[in-house]
């Protein structure tokens, strides 16, 4: 006798939070960065939020357990981790405030440009999405958390790295507002 459907789709349901669960780690892999005492552990800290940050898309389009939860909670912990181990690394005297807002600026704009969008009545029913461009900032930033923990003299090309795709990825997140807004 085949189970019933309510019990199939109850189960697949559960197997849905996965990647939500995934990405939630980065938040407390952030928590992990800040306590960690040794280079080596933030680096492992560091790696594993990158695992994480592949591994939650990964298992939401392989298994189609992509949801709409899904689409906030991950940049959500991108943008945790990322201001969490950004701000350790200028408290800590790693990063000079100049890095620290290279580092931040595109999170910035994203968090303003978000906030307009909601603001502004025809802006309003335009959906966020993630693009390229944006992922290129998140592997540009974690890159710079490696090289901030493990050759600190190779930083100032992967700042201009990180300043560069963020110029790009806010004109381009520019654009695909303005675009979606006139449809």
């Amino acid at each position: 006798m085949a189970p019933s459907t309510p019990l199939r789709a109850g189960a697949r349901t559960r197997w849905r939070a996965v990647p939500n669960l995934v990405s939630l780690s980065r938040v407390a892999l952030a928590v992990a960065f800040v306590l960690a005492r040794t280079t080596d552990v933030r680096l492992v800290v560091v790696g594993l939020a990158a695992v994480t940050d592949f591994l939650d898309g990964w298992l939401a389009r392989r298994a189609n357990w992509a949801t709409r939860s899904g689409a906030l909670v991950d940049p959500f912990a991108d943008r945790v981790f990322a201001l969490v181990a950004v701000s350790a690394f200028l408290f800590r005297g790693e990063l000079s405030t100049m890095g620290y807002f290279v580092m931040i600026s595109r999170d910035l704009m994203t968090a303003v440009g978000f906030l307009v969008a909601r603001i502004i009545p025809w802006l309003r029913p335009v959906e966020f999405k993630a693009r390229l461009s944006g992922k290129l900032v998140t592997v540009a930033q974690l890159a710079t958390f490696f090289v901030l923990l493990s050759a600190p003299r190779w930083t100032t090309p992967f700042l201009w790295a990180v300043g560069l795709t963020s110029l790009y990825s806010i004109i381009d997140y520019t654009h695909a507002l303005w675009r979606a807004r006139a449809q």
